[in-house]
């Protein structure tokens, strides 16, 4: 029993520790609050309970985890992640709990989106709420346990003081990790002081030679191709970092663990994995050809994390990449589309060259709307489906800006497609604008809302139908979805009946369904 020991316990709550089905979209539905339904029926759909080991070491876990457990092991620690339920079974002998989210509190877009329109909590932050509750975390803490906190969402804790002390949290860590948590771990082993905060720089982040190789399954078979993003835009942290290509030996290692341990698919997960192996940016069409015959060769369905649409655009008009690449994807009938998570942000040319001007690059940001629609034009031709968020309530924007946003969407119509309203959460160089809890919603963002509602509905219940969740064991989960949508359907035309005339601010045609 001894070696089954561990003084390290990497977790999150449930709405993290979850493969949503083997359906990643799935996951957005952690973002809002139970709508229509029973909060345990809605975390069924959105995610369901992991498999998990005698000892609760989940099948698969969230890939940033998986990279700090295996640099935990790699230097002799006794470490592993513990699925969330089965925290009982190890905390009273750990010294170490850490943890990681994307959106600890629900600050985040589109949690934030959530719970301003909806006044109701998230189900992501009721979750990790309920998790920190838990009787042997409290327990544990009270006999020693030091507890530490980083991942995507680390800086939200800044603005949560209150619960950082009343549960405890020893340290938190805002950036990439790799470099910062032995030394933390070293400090607890000799009983030296942790610090309270970390802030992991541009200069401090790990190189390619100190990030780890993951040993475990991580969700989804997400594995990361690369680090950083050339573009600048000022909204983003994730530009301020240097950028570092993963080496097709390295990938192809973690793809063969996750093969190994039962995940039959991948996505290949950066901020634009059509920049993989770019030349600034300058796409590498070799690099990237190379990339997914790798992954063909290894994995059963492909799907990417984020691209952008000026990339999708200049792939396919300068080197017809989008459909090279639909062809290696979709060669062998097993899947006839793959998902991408895009960044629309806002149809204001003015707003673009103020805050992401080489967002369009290589296109000038003069042209953002026609680089948007045409790119989504291209993504629609070859069952490229995209998950869209654009962002309302930028710095400096005025309501004409906001209508050149619905215009936008007017033009995206005929293009399959989800698009998410998000609200402005300062990060990256405009970190110390106002954030959404002081954000007024006028009639022109209620507009642009309601358009990207019947547009998703619309056309999410032809994805659903034609391309998702596909074969008998998904039938339950089929017939809870469009149950969903319909409700959501009848929802928005009683909301929309009781604003009236409120809804025609735009001067636009407003889209009829």
């Amino acid at each position: 029993m001894a070696d089954e020991r561990f003084e390290i316990i990497l977790t999150t709550d449930r709405t993290m520790m979850s493969n949503h089905h083997g359906k990643e979209f799935i996951g957005f539905m952690t973002t809002g609050p139970p709508i229509g339904m029973p909060e345990s029926l809605w975390m069924w759909i959105a995610a369901p309970k992991m498999k998990t080991d005698r000892l609760g070491r989940p099948w698969q876990a969230p890939y940033a985890m998986r990279k700090l457990e295996a640099l935990l092991q790699d230097h002799g620690y006794k470490a592993a992640i513990i699925d969330p339920d089965h925290l009982h079974k190890h905390l009273d002998h750990a010294k170490i709990l850490m943890l990681s989210h994307h959106d600890y509190f629900a600050l985040c877009p589109p949690s934030s989106e959530w719970w301003l329109v909806t006044k109701q909590e998230p189900v992501n932050a009721r979750s990790f709420r309920r998790l920190m509750e838990k009787p042997e975390i409290r327990r544990a803490k009270k006999n020693g346990l030091k507890i530490i906190v980083g991942g995507p969402a680390g800086w939200q804790w800044l603005y949560k003081v209150d619960l950082w002390e009343r549960w405890g949290v020893d340290t938190v860590v805002d950036g990439e990790g790799e470099r910062i948590v032995l030394d933390l771990v070293e400090k607890v082993y000799s009983g030296e002081p942790l610090p309270r905060y970390v802030f992991v720089g541009p200069n401090d982040v790990p190189m390619i030679e100190e990030i780890p190789k993951i040993k475990h399954a991580s969700v989804n078979g997400l594995i990361e191709i690369m680090r950083g993003c050339p573009r600048h835009c000022k909204f983003c942290s994730v530009t301020l970092r240097p950028l570092r290509y993963i080496p097709l030996e390295m990938i192809e290692e973690e793809m063969l663990v996750n093969v190994r341990e039962g995940v039959k698919g991948g996505i290949l997960h950066s901020e634009d994995v059509l920049l993989y192996g770019a030349r600034g940016l300058r796409l590498n069409p070799d690099a990237l050809i190379k990339l997914h015959k790798l992954a063909r060769k290894h994995l059963e369905t492909i799907a990417w994390s984020h691209a952008s649409l000026a990339a999708i655009k200049n792939a396919e008009e300068e080197y017809g990449l989008i459909s090279k690449l639909r062809k290696i994807i979709c060669e062998d009938g097993v899947q006839d589309y793959w998902g991408v998570e895009v960044g629309i942000e806002t149809g204001s040319v003015k707003l673009a060259k103020k805050i992401m001007p080489a967002k369009a690059a290589p296109y000038p940001a003069e042209k953002w709307p026609d680089v948007v629609e045409d790119a989504f034009a291209i993504m629609h031709e070859n069952n490229l489906i995209p998950a869209a968020t654009l962002i309302l309530g930028l710095p400096e924007e005025e309501p004409d800006d906001v209508v050149k946003t619905a215009e936008l969407l007017d033009r995206l119509k005929p293009y399959r497609s989800l698009i998410v309203p998000m609200f402005f959460v300062p990060m990256g160089v405009l970190k110390d604008k106002d954030w959404f809890t002081t954000f007024k919603v006028s009639d022109e963002h209620i507009e642009v809302m309601r358009r990207c509602l019947w547009h998703s509905v619309r056309w999410a219940e032809e994805i659903i139908e034609k391309f998702y969740l596909k074969g008998w064991s998904k039938i339950p989960l089929k017939l809870m979805l469009k149950l969903f949508l319909r409700y959501v359907r009848w929802k928005a035309r009683s909301v929309e009946e009781k604003m009236g005339l409120r809804l025609k601010i735009v001067e636009t045609p407003l889209i009829k369904y």
